[in-house]
């Protein structure tokens, strides 16, 4: 295919954080081009935004239903090949629905759906589409995260016998959802982001990132949430001792009122030949430490990386990479998905490097999971079925 993926989004609008990021890093690599919009549920908002990114007013729309249908019945030539979705949390699971159902591949923003009941929903629909769906797990679009992963899939750490996951902010150390923060409103409204603020927003994260690196899966888990801001109805802060299957044992720990902390996600994975460590303040820059000889500092960009991280590297060494190339990493690896869509060659047998609508409920699972121990007075809850 010669020409550039079509696409459309749903939310992101003026005022909004993540629709930008979504776009610049869509834009990054020049084989996307955003056509189509409906970018929030105020008209005006949504047209406004539109004529902001230059598009053509009869393709910024009211509804996200009039878009699919709309979109749906243009010819092939025309049409969005596929649709973004930036909507806040409740919105995720009919938007992609109905994209789904009208033939159009999905990018969604995450936690997939408000609810593990949704999101084995969305999984079914997803499934019998037969169409792409991608989930923004962006920080695993990181290349040293990318490189972690496969020096634990070559056995180089040996037995995983400890993860210690951390993504600690403060930006709400205050009651910014009282002061008409739009970010902040709707993420600690429980009937807009779900049963859980903190963790649901960037817990997942953190579980997400040990997932995907140590390839192990959560036996079960004992969580316990707090609210610090006075009036808020979700959590703003959740810790967690993890039993992993296998036997390994971690730590999961997020908060959003730790203070002078502003974007602190980090990993160490402990294994019985080595561990590693990664920051994504600083997120060129891989450590691995060994029981007998001094650590070493891989960084981004060397020929000594693995193809897996080398082949999301665009610049050389000592130039860095870091939030909206990673972000952008999600979207070329679902590139390739929607192009073999398109082709009529999807899925590929090797399969592609994005989270995908398996990583959605096993998220959706964990949070579920989460509120159950924090809520309970179990000691240690099983992990949820996914």
């Amino acid at each position: 295919m010669k020409r550039k993926l079509r696409m459309g989004m749903v939310g992101g609008g003026q005022g909004a954080f993540i629709g930008n990021v979504h776009r610049m890093a869509a834009n990054l690599d020049g084989q996307i081009e955003l056509v189509a919009g409906c970018f929030s549920s105020k008209v005006e908002n949504s047209k406004a935004t539109g004529e902001a990114l230059y598009l053509d007013p009869a393709r910024i729309y009211t509804s996200y239903e009039e878009m699919a249908k709309t979109e749906a019945a243009l010819p092939s030539g025309e049409r969005i090949d596929f649709v973004s979705i930036v909507t806040p949390n409740f919105m995720h699971a009919p938007v992609a629905t109905c994209f789904l159902k009208a033939g159009i591949n999905v990018i969604c923003d995450k936690p997939m759906t408000l609810t593990l009941a949704e999101a084995k929903k969305l999984r079914t629909v997803v499934k019998r589409s037969g169409k792409v769906f991608a989930l923004t797990h962006n920080y695993t679009g990181y290349p040293m995260v990318k490189e972690a992963r496969s020096l634990v899939s070559k056995g180089k750490l040996g037995k995983i016998l400890k993860i210690v996951a951390e993504y600690p902010q403060d930006w709400l150390l205050s009651a910014l959802e009282q002061e008409e923060q739009k970010q902040a409103a709707w993420r600690t409204d429980p009937k807009r982001a779900g049963a859980s603020c903190c963790v649901g927003d960037i817990g997942t994260h953190a579980e997400n990132l040990a997932r995907y690196i140590s390839g192990l899966e959560i036996d079960e888990l004992c969580a316990d949430f707090t609210t610090f801001v006075p009036g808020r109805q979700l959590e703003d802060d959740g810790n967690m001792l993890v039993h992993y299957k296998g036997g390994a044992r971690g730590i999961l720990y997020a908060s959003q009122i730790s203070s002078g902390e502003e974007n602190g996600l980090n990993i160490r994975i402990y294994g019985t030949k080595a561990s590693l460590e990664w920051h994504q303040e600083h997120p060129n820059e891989l450590v691995v430490k060994y029981p007998d000889k001094p650590r070493q500092t891989l960084r981004r960009g060397n020929d000594y990386l693995s193809k897996a991280a080398k082949d999301y590297t665009r610049i050389p060494a000592g130039h860095p990479e870091a939030f909206l190339e990673a972000f952008a990493n999600i979207y070329l690896a679902a590139a390739e998905a929607i192009r073999d869509e398109l082709a009529g060659k999807y899925p590929r047998k090797k399969g592609y490097d994005f989270p995908g609508v398996d990583d959605g409920v096993e998220g959706m699972a964990f949070i579920e999971t989460a509120v159950k121990s924090a809520q309970g007075k179990a000691k240690w809850v099983k992990m949820l079925k996914a």
